[in-house]
């Protein structure tokens, strides 16, 4: 029981969801584009495709979309059933006329032309056409154009259907439509192979098609073409590439609903059967002609399958049934079927499965009526005309390729004389450029020279800044061995660290590569190092420095040693009394265009501000010091004593 609930569920399930995400991929009103138009943006023309149309149409915001959405709803809807087509139809003609959108009504009447063409309603579809072409806009013109040339095709006359299919070709040619280029293709592809011209019909549907791949969309006119492709390999005998085109068109018509095109195709492949001897594949074939015949409802593609039908029994030897099956498809063909070409075929299969039944009487009827379909259809004038068409495209196209290849010739040339004009002027740009160079390289190893003295100049007056502050804090230590006022000691000793911090930064200067830039981690280390000898507490306290190496010019470096400096001092004086250890703790960061500077110790918490036992100047220049530099100073006194400096930091140019 559970085994057959998940068998009925689940795919059910699934069903949902691919036809949920459909929807959701072909409308969605809250898209910038709502609609992914069928066969242009999307061929995800599924199950649910037309009932998704169906049920979004209303609820389109703009008139535009609407109609849009109806027109595709209708035009679809004629590959399965033409009555409902008609229906959808008739709703986007009467909505059109309401809203007095010209526009609209005329693509509305050109689908209601593909519609009553296939309802044998020839002239009432080229009377609606007529009407249609003073509404619709330049580039509905070649599908307009097409719809026309089916008529005539159907009507017989496939010299005027010719006129019409090189209509559609130029106008799309002249605007680079790529789709009615290959609909131009295949529709003299298709003439041609009714007028027995079966290269040129390859010729014309292969170039069709290869302009369908590169659209890369499988849409109704590619399967057709596809159809067209295969009839022409078929009457040229070549059996597997006509199977192959066929098969393929298969695949997309049962894919897509396609039931006309799938008809067709039936149809071709029982000739194609028969003429491989393989009579129960034919005969499948047929009834699958049939079946999609039936489905679409159409007068057109039943009439043909029994034609079929009736082709392969006569080449089975059954002429009765034969008899039969042309009889019925000739009962089809009405007054208005208007299309001699199949009809005239009808007729001269009948004749020969009468002949065949040795009714010779009515045989002779049948080829009489063969006879005179076959003169009205295929006219010496309407040879003549296709023939002349032919001719006057290929001059064409021959005339567009010699203009083409001049065009191309006169853009060489000028190509050329600007290629010499180019090199020269290069020619001439780099003899120029090398002496330039050359006077460039003097004047650099000139440069180079005077740089390499300054640098020098510069590091010996950094070295000689070094030593005389080194002096000024000797005098300083031998004036404090004179002095005996503790207070007045201590500020000496104090002055004496301050100008040791700034002495350091000159020695890195000279020292190191840059002579406008501090390594400041390297230079906290050997300032901290001075600081804890200073005060012998090396034993029991410790400094870390934890930061990655962080570059600061020379105006920025000897405020912020100077801070340090103080800070390192008041902790060594004032956090760890009566020989208790500890640590200090540096850390500099540089993020964008601050620094963030933190002073930390684990000592009793003695602050910046400590001038019990000091003169409190050392609090003053911290401040000082940090106005100067733009800054902000947070102190924390919380299990040792946490100071935290933000700066603006603007490099010096």
């Amino acid at each position: 029981m559970r085994l057959r609930f998940l068998t009925t569920v689940v795919p059910l399930t699934i069903i949902l969801l691919n036809g949920f995400l459909g929807v959701s991929q072909i409308v969605d009103f809250d898209r910038e584009k709502p609609y992914k138009k069928v066969f242009v943006d999307t061929d995800n023309f599924g199950a649910s495709y037309l009932d998704t149309l169906e049920t979004s149409y209303p609820l389109a915001k703009s008139d535009t979309l609407k109609f849009s959405i109806l027109n595709d709803l209708a035009y679809y809807w004629h590959t399965r059933n033409l009555n409902r087509s008609m229906y959808f139809t008739l709703k986007g003609l009467d909505m059109a006329s309401k809203k007095e959108n010209t526009l609209w009504e005329g693509r509305f009447q050109i689908t209601q032309a593909a519609v009553l063409l296939r309802m044998e309603a020839l002239d009432s579809a080229l009377t609606i056409l007529s009407q249609a072409k003073g509404k619709v806009n330049e580039n509905d013109l070649p599908f307009l154009y097409t719809q026309m040339g089916y008529v005539y095709e159907r009507k017989g006359q496939l010299d005027r259907a010719a006129d019409y299919a090189l209509l559609a070709l130029q106008l799309g040619e002249e605007h680079k439509d790529k789709k009615a280029i290959a609909l131009a293709y295949s529709d003299l592809s298709n003439l041609f192979w009714k007028q027995s011209r079966f290269e040129s019909g390859l010729e014309y549907g292969l170039k069709s098609v290869a302009i369908f791949e590169e659209r890369g969309v499988n849409d109704l006119d590619y399967d057709f073409t596809l159809y067209v492709v295969g009839n022409n390999y078929l009457r040229l005998k070549e059996y597997e590439k006509a199977m192959n085109y066929y098969d393929h068109s298969i695949a997309i018509g049962e894919r897509y609903g396609f039931y006309n095109n799938l008809s067709d195709v039936y149809i071709s492949k029982v000739d194609l059967y028969s003429y491989l001897n393989e009579f129960g594949k034919a005969t499948e074939a047929a009834g699958n002609a049939l079946k999609y015949a039936e489905l679409l409802d159409n007068g057109f593609m039943l009439m043909r399958s029994w034609l079929a039908i009736g082709k392969l029994q006569n080449i089975q030897g059954m002429y009765i049934s034969a008899i039969e099956s042309l009889n019925k498809s000739i009962a089809i063909a009405t007054e208005d079927f208007g299309d001699g070409y199949f009809l005239s075929q009808a007729y001269e299969t009948l004749g020969k499965a009468y002949a065949g039944n040795h009714n010779y009487q009515e045989a002779y009827q049948a080829f009489a009526v063969y006879d005179d379909l076959k003169d009205k259809v295929f006219t010496a004038e309407a040879d003549q005309r296709i023939s002349l068409l032919r001719t006057e495209y290929d001059v064409a196209q021959k005339e567009n390729t010699i203009q083409l290849q001049q065009t191309r010739i006169t853009k060489q040339q000028l190509r050329q004389t600007l290629i010499m004009a180019f090199l020269f002027l290069l020619l001439l740009y780099l003899v120029l450029l090398f002496k330039a160079m050359k006077n460039n390289r003097k004047k650099n190893k000139m440069l180079e020279k005077q740089n390499q003295e300054k640098e020098f100049l510069l590091k010996e007056i950094h070295h000689r800044v070094k030593n005389n502050l080194e002096i000024v804090s000797s005098l300083l230590t031998l004036q404090s061995a004179e002095i005996s006022d503790k207070k007045i000691v201590d500020a000496m000793e104090n002055s004496q660290h301050r100008i040791q911090s700034m002495s350091m930064v000159h020695q890195k200067l000279y020292q190191e590569n840059s002579l406008s830039s501090i390594e400041m981690k390297s230079y906290f280390f050997n300032l901290s190092n001075y600081i804890v000898n200073v005060f012998g507490v090396q034993s029991r306290v410790e400094v870390l420095l934890d930061m990655e190496e962080v570059e600061l010019d020379v105006d920025t470096a000897i405020p912020i040693g100077l801070i340090v400096n103080e800070l390192l001092t008041n902790s060594m004086k004032y956090a760890f009394p009566e020989q208790s250890s500890g640590s200090v703790v540096i850390a500099l960061r540089k993020t964008g265009n601050q620094l963030f500077l933190n002073v930390t110790d684990n000592g009793i918490g003695a602050t910046v501000n400590e001038n019990e036992t000091g003169t409190g100047f050392g609090t003053k220049l911290v401040k000082l010091l940090t106005r100067q530099l733009d800054g902000e100073m947070h102190l924390v006194v919380e299990n040792g004593t946490a100071v935290s400096f933000e700066f603006q930091y603007n490099k010096a140019a």
